[in-house]
């Protein structure tokens, strides 16, 4: 359904709609600034490389034939955009301050506040904050492809086929990707969740 859509309002920017590319726009404004935060890290450059991305994107819109989805084909312009900002900069897509005072992690928190029940106590909500802050610092703590495949599927929900396209690799490199990156939060959650005697926090 939303692929339909997609298709319709692209249709539209193709015979001069401009209104209908704001709508493109719109829906995925939030998802391209969320990919970019976790390549870039930096907070004053998320913005502006996802302008750049959609400038891309309606320069490059009368090319698009439809053989992918548009999301898809947004996403592997706004990895593009972000791999070329790194390095015209010259940075590596570390944590920076701003980084860490974007509100990501209060993000995170909120939504496993909004998950928790009513009747957990203090103690299970501090476990699934610590639980949430963990995974997170693992995320960061990934190479830039591993970070990049596992955003992808779990936070995108993008399929392995999808991944492989944005990517630019072939599917199995997407798979070992993923895997490897599972492995490495579950090493960082081990410790959390291996409690003495069997007990729960």
């Amino acid at each position: 359904m939303s692929a339909d859509a997609d298709a319709l309002l692209i249709e539209r920017v193709k015979r001069g709609d401009q209104k209908a590319f704001e709508l493109l726009v719109i829906k995925y404004q939030r998802k391209i600034e969320r990919l970019i935060a976790r390549m870039v890290r930096d907070t004053d450059l998320i913005q502006d490389i996802a302008q750049e991305t959609f400038l891309r994107a309606y320069r490059a819109l009368p090319q698009f034939r439809g053989d992918s989805a548009f999301y898809t084909w947004l996403y592997r312009i706004a990895v593009n955009t972000a791999k070329k900002a790194l390095v015209e900069l010259k940075r590596d897509p570390l944590v920076t301050e701003s980084a860490r005072s974007a509100g990501g992690d209060e993000e995170e928190t909120s939504r496993v506040e909004r998950e928790l029940s009513d009747g957990e106590t203090p103690e299970a909500v501090m476990a699934s904050k610590e639980i949430a802050a963990t995974v997170n610092a693992a995320i960061e703590a990934l190479s830039e492809d591993l970070r990049q495949a596992i955003t992808l599927r779990e936070i995108e929900g993008l399929s392995y086929e999808e991944i492989a396209e944005v990517m630019n690799c072939p599917i199995g490199t997407v798979r070992s990707r993923i895997f490897r990156a599972r492995e490495a939060i579950a090493e960082r959650l081990r410790p959390l969740l291996d409690t003495p005697d069997g007990k729960r926090w």
